[in-house]
């Protein structure tokens, strides 16, 4: 136990560091599966402005204003050098 300190603090910092060490090797990975997850969220909320059926379009229509600020950042990341999108400006 360090001086001065408490044993729950001394707990709570080695369980921090075991959960950081465990969790390192595996932090790429989830960042790549939560961007993955976010693309095809952004593809169905603009799929039908896409020309993609969308059977939920009503319900994500409602979404896109949200969805604009990051919509550059994904038709980059998609590879389209300009906005598919004629109401978007975003280039």
């Amino acid at each position: 136990m360090p001086p001065g300190g408490d044993k729950a603090s001394a707990l709570a910092r080695f369980a921090a560091g075991l959960r950081e060490f465990y969790m390192a090797p595996y932090r790429r990975t989830f960042a790549r599966v939560q961007r993955d997850e976010d693309d095809l969220f952004m593809l169905m909320v603009f799929a039908e402005s896409l020309g993609v059926p969308n059977p939920a379009t009503w319900y994500t229509l409602e979404l896109m204003p949200v969805m604009y600020e990051r919509f550059h950042d994904w038709h980059r990341r998609m590879g389209m050098e300009r906005s598919p999108l004629d109401h978007v400006g975003c280039c």
